[in-house]
């Protein structure tokens, strides 16, 4: 991993780490990687120390006692997010951090299936959005109302389902944030022990190159059903259609996604159906989208981190496996399902003005999110960045995709066949394709 990578992990770290604790109790996160083993990582906190003691060891101590509820929390959360940590150290920061004193508490998997109470999740979600959520000002908003709640022992006697519904409906209603939410999953297995090496572990960690994962940065999840991709067909008159409901990585569903392609590839026109489309990867977006456009030109989207600044720019790629699908009209199938990463693909079409967009208007969650564990079965899904299409220079949060012609979700379909099937007459195709196309659109309007 590039150290541009290591380094953002470890400013969300410190976000996150500080606030676990008391107001200026941490002075900062350190993110190595242990010597021995290139896959394990340390987190190191540097403390600010109490006041009074000259003793580097006595005030570490003092401050441990102080924090220890913090401490622990923070060794479990590590155990659920961030495997790789296998080691946790806190340590008074006196400029020599190797020979200070210092506290280590080795990650244990058996934390990960500990419960955890209602009024420690709901703690555990706040901070949660106060470290990361896109919009800082709605995050402490949010957070100064629920607290109001807790202090009153509104969630008490919640169970996790009940303690899930009611958070996420609270924080809609104050951030109308549609990616932030609390939601129960089923537990996870618990990970084995990790052996401890034959010889002596080196004491002291060194910098390294870093590792992917960070605590509020998910785990990739396995592919959806076949990629997200349920339907690939050759319609009457020669019209392409894909049924296409979870945007994959194409990391793994690249084949699929070209395969899919293929089978369209001699189509007059073609039809992409996300009406039941909720989302997936930015990247599967972009390699999508690629085959609709000739080359690298075209700028898709940009996401923007609120916690770095970042932007990351979005581009039509400058190969595809397969050949391109050009100088053909597309046509996009929506509804008030279609969210997230399937918005994104829509948008992103109808901005450049290379597809027609029809159906209803979409959910309206722009902001992509990161799902974070509080327990071993419940998570929040915090938004930590904005999208921000280069042609409108905004985005589609809380108000949807607006289709080009609007009609109920189950009509969507029959009215962009219409389209295609009109374009194929006023195209030079065969004589028995025309007919064919007149019979099958004579067929659609005695319908009407």
């Amino acid at each position: 991993m590039e150290q541009t990578e290591l380094r953002r992990m470890e400013h969300m770290l410190d976000s996150e780490v500080k606030a676990r604790f008391t107001s200026g109790a941490v002075r900062r996160v350190a993110l190595l990687q242990t010597q021995d083993d290139p896959e394990e990582l340390l987190v190191r906190v540097f403390i600010e120390p109490p006041g009074g003691s000259q003793d580097p060891g006595r005030s570490l101590e003092e401050w441990a006692q102080a924090h220890e509820k913090a401490m622990k929390r923070l060794r479990r959360e590590l155990s659920l997010r961030l495997a790789e940590a296998r080691l946790l150290e806190f340590s008074v920061d006196d400029g020599d951090p190797d020979a200070a004193p210092r506290i280590t508490m080795p990650d244990d998997p058996a934390l990960t299936s500990e419960p955890v109470s209602a009024r420690e999740a709901v703690e555990t979600t706040l901070a949660l959005m106060r470290a990361g959520y896109v919009f800082p000002d709605r995050a402490e908003q949010a957070a100064a109302e629920i607290e109001a709640r807790l202090a009153a022992g509104e969630y008490d006697d919640l169970d996790e389902a009940a303690l899930a519904e009611r958070l996420t409906s609270e924080l809609d209603e104050i951030c109308a944030d549609k990616h932030l939410r609390v939601r129960t999953m089923p537990p996870r297995p618990q990970r084995a022990p990790r052996p401890e090496p034959d010889g002596p572990r080196p004491a002291r960690p060194r910098r390294g190159r870093g590792h992917p994962g960070a605590p509020g940065r998910p785990d990739l999840p396995g592919p959806p059903l076949n990629y997200g991709i349920f339907r690939v067909e050759r319609l009457d008159c020669n019209v392409g259609y894909i049924d296409l409901r979870a945007v994959a990585d194409p990391e793994e569903a690249g084949p699929a996604i070209a395969a899919a392609m293929e089978l369209v590839r001699g189509t007059y026109a073609l039809i992409i159906d996300l009406r039941r489309n909720h989302g997936g990867s930015p990247h599967g977006v972009v390699f999508w989208c690629s085959y609709l456009f000739p080359d690298a030109e075209t700028h898709f989207n940009d996401i923007v981190r609120a916690d770095t600044g970042e932007t990351r720019q979005f581009w039509s790629l400058a190969w595809v496996p397969g050949p391109r699908y050009t100088g053909r009209p597309v046509y996009v199938l929506t509804s008030h399902e279609t969210f997230s990463g399937g918005e994104d693909f829509c948008y992103t079409l109808q901005a450049q003005g290379r597809a027609q967009v029809i159906g209803e208007t979409t959910g309206g969650g722009a902001h992509p999110a990161r799902m974070i564990p509080i327990s071993g079965t419940l998570a929040v899904s915090v938004p930590f960045a904005r999208s921000v299409n280069p042609v409108t220079g905004t985005n589609w949060q809380g108000t949807g995709v607006v289709p080009d012609t609007e009609v109920p979700a189950d009509q969507a379909y029959d009215v962009a066949y219409g389209q295609a099937l009109r374009h194929v007459l006023s195209a030079d195709v065969p004589p028995p394709v025309a007919r064919e196309a007149r019979d099958a659109l004579a067929g659609l309007e005695e319908q009407d």
